[in-house]
């Protein structure tokens, strides 16, 4: 598991600005900064794929230069991923890509208790290949956990990684416990989730904060 938060970076700076309630409100901003943790995870993430060496014709000569040996599949859920996967879309940016519409269903008298509901995925064939599935935020960790079990009708992928903004210590642990197999990569791990099963201090709602709020 790989956490940002434990070290020094620049990655810091970019979650402090979108919990920061001065300046989430402005939404390009939110959004470019989901971008840029994005672009940052796809680059730690990139160092774990396997490459390979090409000659590449200079105006000069030959250069010996390591290149992916084969893009990811690029996963994410709509609609707060969106900008989080836009970041790794600008690194991978010949990447095959998933999406699924996912979301919490509430019971119709109004009370807390929710399933997750998913009504729409598309993906290319996943078998053999490097998944990276996307999600600024992981809270219980089961809408991941649907959408990858959800994913796999199209193939199982060599090996998974799940990347996450902020994640909530429960989280963590249930998706450690339910997908083993997959690794983590997460911008930094807070304190609880509270009764309404929302990270606290967390950062408020993605998808409210980067689009406008919903009905």
């Amino acid at each position: 598991m790989f956490v940002f938060a434990q070290q020094p970076s620049l990655a810091n700076q970019y979650m402090a600005e979108l919990r920061d309630v001065s300046i989430q409100t402005d939404r390009l901003r939110f959004r470019r900064n989901l971008e840029r943790l994005g672009e940052l995870m796809a680059y730690e993430i990139s160092k774990t794929l396997s490459y390979q060496t090409v000659l590449v014709q200079t105006p000069l000569g030959t250069a010996d230069t390591q290149v992916l040996r084969r893009q990811p599949v690029l996963a994410t859920i709509m609609r707060a991923g969106l900008p989080f996967h836009q970041g790794f879309i600008n690194y991978f940016d010949q990447a095959d890509n998933a999406f699924a519409g996912a979301y919490r269903g509430y019971s119709a008298d109004g009370d807390d208790a929710f399933e997750i509901a998913m009504d729409y995925i598309v993906s290319p064939d996943l078998s053999g290949r490097t998944l990276i599935l996307c999600d600024p935020m992981l809270a219980t960790g089961r809408s991941l956990e649907k959408v990858y079990h959800a994913l796999l009708r199209y193939g199982i992928p060599a090996q998974t990684h799940i990347a996450a903004i902020i994640a909530s210590p429960e989280g963590v642990n249930y998706v450690q416990q339910q997908l083993p197999q997959c690794h983590l990569w997460l911008g930094a791990i807070d304190d609880h989730l509270n009764e309404h099963a929302y990270i606290v201090p967390g950062l408020g709602d993605s998808g409210d904060l980067s689009y406008g709020s919903k009905m």
